[in-house]
């Protein structure tokens, strides 16, 4: 389980807000064990019978404050500032387990970054008769150059407690590059009632430079799509006509590349949000929740391998109103 963002946003005056938030950049968790026996694909009589242990921690977030105003009545413009940081963390260990007195391999490294960077955004709007609409959008952020710090040590071992350094390296010097995204997005529909949305998101990993990256990341093209449903948004009778039906897919090369070879993607979703009870003067809060299969596939002419990803995810908005000039005293 992991908590993934946090934003809230509203009103200073008409045509202008602000926003702020939290969100995730990368996950870096991952925990994966393998033992090669005696009579096991990969087993070496020199190597000898061993476990490997591959574990990952850590991850980088955006904390993000910004503004938006209203240029004309259908044109909209938007800036934020984000301040990226976290810890990535990389272990590493090979324990053998035919000779008593045989090395054992550990190596971990830990890098740190942290910087800001500027995102801008534009989107037009059209309306259309009978309550139909159609949006357009998109924003950019630039590549950004952030400080960083890396360290990496890798020793040898015996079980009894022999312990040599083969390497360490400390890096705080260097500055670590994050490529710009630009998304692209329209939606379209009948408002209170339908909605049918399409991005496009561009990352040009290949020219990242950071501990680790090289020879591993390549550039990353994302489509996704999805559609929302409401029967009826404000039935009085009806609770199940007043949820919002969702569903959604995407299609993406990954920034991941395996011996030369770039990992793909895909994926589909479902999810509903609920309303809650009615507060206050009227503002209506939900919740949502949503499972997501995801599939990452890496074919080569000797290799096929894949794996997929079942995810599920609730999440709470509350509506409110906050800025109301009371009518009576």
């Amino acid at each position: 389980m992991n908590f993934d963002h946090f934003m809230i946003g509203f009103p200073i005056t008409k045509g202008f807000g602000i926003a702020a938030g939290v969100v995730p950049l990368s996950n870096g968790y991952y925990n994966i064990a393998e033992t090669i026996a005696k009579g096991d694909p990969g087993y070496d009589a020199v190597t000898g019978e061993y476990t490997g242990y591959h574990i990952g921690g850590g991850n980088l977030s955006n904390v993000f404050l910004g503004s938006g105003i209203n240029l004309t009545k259908n044109l909209s413009a938007g800036i934020n500032m984000s301040l990226l940081f976290g810890d990535l963390s990389r272990a590493n260990e090979f324990i053998f387990t035919d000779f008593y007195n045989e090395y054992h391999d550990n190596i971990s490294e830990d890098l740190h970054l942290s910087g800001i960077n500027l995102e801008y955004g534009l989107q037009y709007s059209i309306p259309i008769k009978k309550d139909y609409f159609f949006n357009a959008g998109l924003s950019y952020s630039a590549g950004k150059y952030c400080k960083s710090n890396y360290q990496k040590l890798s020793l040898r071992y015996t079980s009894s407690n022999v312990t040599d350094t083969l390497a360490y390296i400390s890096d705080d010097t260097s500055k670590a590059y994050l490529p710009g995204t630009l998304r692209l997005g329209i939606s379209f529909g009948k408002k209170n009632k339908l909605t049918a949305g399409f991005d496009y998101v561009a990352t040009n990993w290949s020219n990242a430079k950071f501990h680790g990256s090289d020879g591993y990341v390549s550039n990353t093209r994302a489509f996704l799509f999805g559609v929302e449903y409401i029967p009826d948004k404000f039935s009085n009778y009806s609770f199940m006509k007043r949820i919002e039906y969702r569903v959604g897919g995407h299609v993406e090369d990954n920034y991941l590349v395996l011996n030369g070879q770039q990992v793909k993607e895909w994926g589909a979703s479902v999810g509903f949000g609920i309303p809650l009870k009615r507060s206050g003067i009227g503002a209506l809060s939900k919740t949502n929740i949503f499972i997501d299969f995801t599939r990452k596939s890496y074919e080569t002419t000797a290799i096929s391998h894949y794996e997929n990803y079942f995810t599920m995810g609730a999440s709470l908005n509350f509506y409110d109103f906050w800025f109301v000039k009371r009518q009576y005293e």
